[in-house]
């Protein structure tokens, strides 16, 4: 059988083992050096922010930001549920308890105006709220024209999870630059990788020092080692940070073909009756991952049918992300419900978007897909 053909696999190069050597070769071996701090100026100028802190990973970033803006033991923090478990899990580390919230149906991202009503609600019953998280899906900015004047008039911050959504922009702003800091991830699927690893960015650098002095075990100035409080063990490391300056020299042309993908996946199902494609009319999107939605009564099949007809040919697909509140971590979790979430996560599904797919790659998967649609229509989509 053929090599798997997966969702999002990396994409390397001559480039990233150009960088990976000159930084072996610096000796800056150990944890931080030129490469890390170069990596975090390139990444915030890139967002947009006036500093960046490079971490372990997304969650740690996540962990870092919610104790920055004073999340504390106690506090409720309202998390979009269409989201990696991470989101919730950072929430949890802090002592806090996550109240989860609806998305909006066509675009997946956190519905703005339940979260408003949402909020109201905490507050008239004494809750503090310690943040808003919202999730920037698969690559797509939050509304945050709207989202920002909501929490503002609450007096809650924003913590953007934008994992997923490095070069997206919205109303002309980088994702990650939206409310009081932002996080990114830099995993071995995302847009850019480092293999592991993550970064805080923000506008605000007394959180981004504070941020920076907990990610070392928060080690005090001294000769010795000295430690007045508990810290993370949770730096990213130069070498990493190497690799992750030659993927954001690439970072434009990778979206640009995951762009190219996405347009022909919406080419291939624009005449099929009752399915959509997540946020495929966000020209500020990444792309970072396509998902359809499949509504069964209008198009005759299961989103399910179509992954299992792509496992049998080598294509991994993957559901939308499973809501946080149908999660056995999380069964006890106050939750925010429309049952937008639900339904796509119940019809949705995600299809193969890296963009270091070959043209062959992509020829077996769209050649599948169509395979599938005509065995079900009794015509080929294209």
């Amino acid at each position: 059988m053929s090599q798997m053909i997966h969702l999002s696999a990396p994409d390397v190069g001559p480039l990233e083992e150009a960088y990976l050597i000159a930084a072996l070769r610096s000796g800056w071996v150990a944890p931080v050096g030129p490469d890390l701090e170069a990596f975090e100026r390139e990444i915030a100028a890139r967002v947009g922010t006036r500093g960046a802190v490079g971490v372990s990973s997304g969650t740690a970033g996540l962990h870092l930001a919610l104790l920055g803006v004073g999340v504390r033991p106690g506090d409720v923090v309202v998390v979009s549920t269409l989201t990696f478990v991470a989101t919730a899990n950072a929430v949890r580390y802090t002592g806090a308890r996550p109240v989860f919230v609806d998305c909006d149906p066509q675009t997946g991202n956190l519905d703005v105006p339940l979260t408003a009503d949402l909020l109201r609600h905490l507050r008239a019953r004494g809750e503090r709220v310690g943040a808003v998280v919202p999730v920037d899906l698969f690559g797509a900015c939050v509304d945050y024209t709207a989202l920002e004047p909501v929490c503002a008039e609450a007096g809650v911050p924003i913590v953007e999870d934008a994992a997923e959504a490095l070069g997206a922009t919205h109303a002309g702003r980088g994702a990650g630059s939206f409310g009081q800091v932002g996080v990114l991830s830099f995993n071995g699927n995302k847009v850019i990788t480092t293999s592991g690893g993550g970064m805080i960015v923000s506008d605000d650098t007394a959180l981004l020092a504070r941020a920076r002095h907990l990610s070392t075990q928060a080690r005090e100035q001294a000769r010795h080692y000295e430690h007045r409080e508990t810290g993370y063990n949770y730096r990213l490391s130069n070498l990493l940070a190497a690799l992750g300056r030659a993927q954001l020299r690439r970072l434009d042309g990778m979206i640009g073909r995951r762009r190219q993908l996405r347009d022909r996946y919406a080419k291939l199902f624009a005449p099929v009756p009752g399915v959509t494609l997540i946020g495929a009319d966000d020209a500020a999107a990444n792309c970072w991952l396509t998902s359809l939605v499949v509504d069964p009564e209008r198009s005759g099949w299961q989103a399910r049918e179509l992954a299992d007809h792509l496992a049998e040919r080598g294509v991994e697909t993957r559901p939308v992300w499973k809501p946080m509140h149908l999660q056995p971590a999380y069964a006890d979790a106050e939750s925010c419900l429309t049952g937008a979430a639900d339904r796509l996560f119940a019809h949705g599904l995600t299809l193969p978007s890296g963009s270091a797919l070959t043209e062959p790659q992509i020829g077996v998967v769209l050649g599948a897909i169509d395979e599938f649609l005509a065995d079900r229509t009794g015509s080929a989509a294209r």
